[in-house]
């Protein structure tokens, strides 16, 4: 069998079948129907093995990024790992404890924790999450507040903003001065003085995060520095940081893209670290899409062919039954995801834009593929495992896909589709 470039965990066999850990995902596809994610367990635990080996030796917790991908399965996958995890939201908290993840291996970030979500959050587990992100001087008075309510000290650590240009798409960066996200550079050390003073409060750490699909190490280091700049002038005001967070957002392979490896961006940090005298701090990591990005296929059917006049220059359509309501990225971010064939077909390739049946001009997943198709065929969307399923919507009333995590010889559908009716059980009608 052929490894596929950049996703190591696919093979074609000389049959011509595209197999996932030795399955065909022809057959998984007429075994579970389409539109249908596939994950590979076993590709998941590599790549958070990748983190943690090369961590080996210092204190640390690799906290995995759920906003990738929040489906149980996975989160078991990591829990039983040794993973922590990095939630933005009172559901995402739900999600890592009922999937057996422990309150005191979460770090709780997001702009806009409600009050009840700082409760939840808390009070979790009975000791409540390891560390809350706070975003602004706004949320340090409300989560002290909440935590004096209850009789609890919340321990935090500041996201501080670096201003750090992390070369990505504008719509997932997250560490430049115009971005929602953090407390501005200037004015961190003022907040940890607010911070020390509120008795609700206890400082842990420091935190900051820049961006997502990040494929240079430079931009990590900037931000690095300017986040130890800002340990070294809050300790020098009396106040104590435990650990540094460093956030997450490292790329993955889509096209062409070279992003470094996770050890090499482990060691590059953790040098950094030791030059500059902080090598005894405990070092946080939240990756997501590195986790599991390369780790899942969205596998759709050729639902018609719609062949354009070659005369005016019309289009190709490859209509198939995954839609932007499945897989947004395409629609969102103009991203490019590569297609396989489920099943190599002879015959001579045309170029398709694939598109969904949602009635929107922007319902594509990819344009000008050169494939060899007949109605009917299964193509693979290569690199779904992040922002596929966890942003899917049931937009144009289309229930949302089934999912499988293939692990070794076993097979688990770990998300049964959704039917039509339970897509408005819960909504009522007037009275008549």
């Amino acid at each position: 069998m052929s490894a596929l470039p950049g996703a190591p965990y696919l093979a074609r066999r000389p049959d011509g079948a595209l197999v996932l850990e030795g399955h065909a995902l022809d057959a998984l596809a007429s075994r579970y129907g389409t539109p249908l994610y596939v994950y590979s367990r076993g590709a998941m635990r590599a790549a958070l093995a990748s983190y943690q080996q090369a961590l080996r030796g210092r204190e640390h917790l690799v906290c995995y990024a759920m906003k990738a991908n929040s489906s149980l399965a996975v989160l078991q996958t990591f829990a039983e790992a040794g993973a922590g995890f990095d939630i933005v939201s009172g559901g995402e908290l739900a999600r890592v404890l009922a999937a057996g993840g422990q309150a005191s291996r979460i770090v709780f970030s997001g702009v806009g924790k409600t009050r009840d979500e700082m409760r939840a959050a808390l009070l979790a587990g009975g000791t409540g999450v390891r560390c809350f992100n706070v975003e602004s001087l706004p949320e340090l008075d409300r989560l002290d507040q909440v935590a004096r309510s209850l009789g609890r000290v919340a321990p935090v650590s500041l996201r501080v903003n670096p201003d750090v240009d992390a070369g990505t798409h504008p719509y997932i960066s997250t560490g430049l001065k115009g971005n929602k996200f953090g407390i501005a550079h200037g004015e961190a050390v003022a907040a940890y003085r607010h911070a020390a003073s509120l008795p609700g409060l206890k400082v842990v750490g420091i935190d900051c995060h820049i961006g997502s699909q990040i494929t240079q190490i430079a931009p990590y280091l900037d931000a690095l520095d300017r986040l130890l700049d800002l340990v070294e002038a809050v300790e020098a005001a009396g106040i104590a940081i435990h650990h540094v967070d460093v956030g997450g957002g490292l790329g993955i392979t889509y096209t062409d893209e070279q992003p470094p490896a996770a050890a090499d961006l482990v060691s590059a940090l953790l040098a950094r670290l030791d030059a500059r005298g902080h090598g005894h701090r405990e070092v946080l990591f939240e990756p997501g899409r590195s986790l599991v990005g390369n780790a899942g296929v969205l596998v759709t059917t050729v639902e018609v062919l719609k062949p354009g006049r070659t005369n005016d220059g019309g289009k190709n359509f490859c209509i198939v039954d995954a839609a932007m309501n499945d897989l947004v990225r395409p629609a969102m971010y103009e991203a490019w995801m590569a297609m396989e064939p489920c099943q190599r077909r002879e015959g001579a390739a045309l170029t398709w834009d694939v598109v969904g049946p949602i009635c929107e001009s922007g319902d594509w997943l990819g344009r000008d593929r050169a494939l060899a198709l007949q109605p009917g065929d299964r193509i693979a969307i290569l690199s779904a495992g992040a922002y596929g399923m966890v942003m899917a919507s049931n937009y144009n009333t289309r229930p949302r896909a089934a999912e499988v995590m293939v692990d070794g010889d076993t097979l688990h559908l770990v998300r049964e589709r959704e039917s039509v009716a339970e897509l408005f059980a819960h909504e009522r009608l007037l009275p008549r």
